[in-house]
């Protein structure tokens, strides 16, 4: 139903106007304040990166900072990552993400991003205390965000969204009316605007998400995907839907679809019911993070990686580098003074 409201399809997001009015009042009041400086803009000696997005929802916004992340690691940068954690419950804040760390604590999204890529990740709700405590841990050149765009607390230098190449803004109204966080307009401020799927407009930078191996969660063994069968297919993501035409496009008809919230909790009596043992059930890689503990022997999940044109990619990297280079420099001259 939500999807048909906010795609415009069904009428019924009339009712939810004056919610949506009211919502966007509170955002655009909370950023006024900020760009007036009525409330404190924190900023820090190195280039920050937020990758978010304008709508609710899954938008493959995680995939892009793990290919920042991997790709700046590769030209010998020192990169951090911070996230609000949403969904995760930790003791104390800020939280800097290590080997006994659950999901429990620290949110699916930032686990994945720490196993994947071996960066140092910390999640706070205040996510400068999250850069102050990375910075306090070990050296750093450049710190990415994973989400927060509308987090105006914490300055960044370069600002990435992600967009949903066939659902883009659905019917281009406020939460919750539809799935803005922020007008359309805000593209007009950030860096880059990388569509995921679909058909990417002038300026904009298209991308796909390419499957890999499928991986199983209690033995690490890889296997192609058209070697699993039969499967269930399972996604507790923001749009399942995309993860269910990935595993279809790998050649593999799945003989059930289970779609779960995003951020879905899960317990092994849950999943169990899902597949008998003759059944292979393949789950997301943010899924699996949650599920490594008690997984199952016929339990895989699928890892996707974000691809990019070759030149866009340059296009992308470049004020990355420019900008950590600018800090370097600066922080070179006030050595030397």
């Amino acid at each position: 139903m939500i999807a048909r409201i906010w795609s415009g399809a069904s009428p019924l997001y009339l009712l939810l106007l004056p919610f949506s009015w009211l919502y966007g009042l509170v955002t655009a009041l909370i950023r006024y304040s900020y760009r007036r400086g009525w409330r404190k803009v924190h900023r820090f000696s190195l280039p920050i990166v937020g990758v978010g997005n304008l709508t609710a929802g899954g938008n493959g916004k995680t995939p892009v900072v793990l290919w920042l992340v991997t790709q700046l690691q590769a030209r010998g940068w020192r990169v951090g990552v911070v996230s609000r954690g949403y969904g995760g419950r930790a003791a104390q804040y800020p939280l800097l993400l290590d080997a006994t760390t659950t999901s429990e604590q620290c949110g699916d999204e930032p686990l994945l991003i720490w196993q994947r890529t071996g960066a140092p990740v910390a999640v706070a709700p205040r996510r400068a205390e999250a850069v102050a405590a990375l910075l306090r841990a070990q050296p750093l050149d450049v710190v990415v965000t994973d989400d927060g765009l509308q987090h105006y607390a914490l300055g960044r230098d370069i600002e990435w969204v992600v967009i949903d190449g066939e659902r883009r803004f659905g019917n281009g109204w406020w939460l919750p009316a539809g799935p803005m966080r922020e007008r359309a307009d805000r593209l007009q401020q950030v860096q880059a605007v990388i569509v995921n799927g679909g058909d990417a407009r002038p300026g904009e930078v298209p991308m796909r998400l390419v499957a890999g191996a499928a991986v199983n969660l209690l033995t690490g063994e890889r296997r192609a995907l058209s070697g699993l069968t039969p499967v269930v297919a399972m996604a507790g993501i923001g749009h399942p839907p995309r993860f269910f035409a990935t595993v279809r496009a790998g050649g593999v008809t799945p003989v059930w679809e289970v779609a779960f919230g995003d951020h879905q909790a899960y317990r092994q009596q849950m999943l169990d019911a899902l597949a008998v043992p003759d059944e292979q059930l393949l789950m997301t890689e943010k899924d699996a993070v949650k599920c490594r503990s008690f997984a199952r022997a016929n339990w895989w999940y699928l890892p996707v990686d974000a691809q990019l044109p070759k030149g866009a990619q340059q296009r992308l990297l470049t004020p990355v580098e420019q900008a950590i280079q600018r800090y370097r420099k600066v922080a070179d001259d006030g050595a030397k003074t």
